[in-house]
């Protein structure tokens, strides 16, 4: 198997499961609805921000794989829309799937040798460096969505 198979298939699998974290955003986000997806807790970011703020590096890099530019700001990467209905939050939530699968795809499907050509601009390192990051980024967020959501159904039970 190909290096760039194998990231795809983590990627995925922090996605969509099953993985060693035996923890993945498809099942933790199944029984959140919009108002707990909302819910603002002291000074954290609400599960529907730390959801959108994954996606949005999942989203920067889809258009690069591509062979086209990168473009993100680290400014805008919290900027949720709002959610005002449980139609809202489960449109978003189809959009992350649908991304994340498309993302899936394009990695599986790059050249190994791609991987440690310059992802960009020089500054952002490699193809390999970018891609492990969000791997590694989303699971970072993953962690805080799951406590997030324990505290989030502790307050209301």
């Amino acid at each position: 198997m190909k290096i760039a198979e194998q990231l795809a298939r983590h990627f995925r699998e922090i996605h969509f499961g099953p993985n060693w974290t035996s923890s993945n955003l498809k099942e933790t986000l199944a029984n959140v609805g919009w108002v707990q997806a909302t819910t603002k807790l002291e000074d954290f970011s609400t599960i529907a921000a730390l959801v959108f703020h994954i996606n949005y590096f999942v989203k920067a890099v889809i258009p690069v794989l591509e062979g086209g530019p990168l473009d993100a700001h680290d400014k805008f990467s919290f900027d949720v829309p709002p959610i005002h209905s449980e139609a809202e939050w489960q449109k978003m939530l189809t959009q992350v799937w649908a991304d994340a699968e498309k993302l899936e795809n394009l990695i599986a499907n790059i050249s190994d040798n791609l991987l440690w050509e310059t992802f960009s601009e020089e500054k952002y390192d490699t193809y390999y460096r970018n891609i492990q990051g969000v791997i590694e980024h989303s699971h970072y967020h993953l962690g805080q969505i799951v406590i997030l959501k324990k505290l989030i159904y502790n307050q209301t039970n």
